[in-house]
């Protein structure tokens, strides 16, 4: 069930890119994302569960927490406190120290996150994103001729440039 939409308010972990942060947060107005260090100084130092713990108890009503330690999921102690507190958990899954990947995912996921995320329920969101190889053009054209219920060779046939297409550049000058 989404709930309507309401000012969010999330404490990040530290090391997302604050630069990176502000600059989308022009583009994502139903949420506040505060770097744990502004929340309270010794945030930081506190276990994972303390986090979550600490958040709850603060003045301000925080709907959860961003990370990118895939490790809280795996903590009895972290999941037994996300569940009392009712708080929302969402983790940047195998982002590791890459957080600029951690922040794509984050800003791809948070619209979603936002719509469903309910004060009364707790929540943990685990985002991923796998490194794929590369797809392989003509096998793609093969799945767009199938679907087409067409020939692969036929569809190149047809699909393909000339040569005298494929050789004029479309910026350059027009030909005399």
């Amino acid at each position: 069930m989404e709930l309507p939409a309401a000012r969010r308010l999330f404490a990040l972990e530290h090391g997302f890119p604050q630069p990176i942060v502000a600059v989308l947060a022009d583009y994502t107005p139903d949420v506040e994302l505060v770097p744990i260090d502004d929340v309270d100084e010794r945030m930081p130092d506190l276990d994972d569960w303390e986090v979550l713990l600490a958040l709850h108890h603060h003045h301000r009503p925080w709907d959860g927490l961003v990370t990118t330690d895939s490790g809280m999921v795996r903590t009895p102690e972290s999941l037994a406190v996300l569940l009392q507190t009712k708080l929302t958990l969402v983790v940047a899954m195998e982002a590791g120290h890459d957080m600029l990947k951690a922040t794509g995912l984050l800003f791809a996921y948070l619209p979603g996150i936002l719509g469903r995320t309910d004060p009364e329920v707790a929540q943990l969101w685990k985002l991923q994103a796998a490194n794929r190889p590369h797809v392989e053009p003509w096998e793609e054209l093969r799945r767009v001729a199938e679907h087409g219920q067409r020939d692969v060779d036929g569809l190149w046939a047809e699909a393909q440039l000339s040569h005298e297409d494929f050789d004029r550049d479309p910026l350059g000058s027009p030909s005399p």
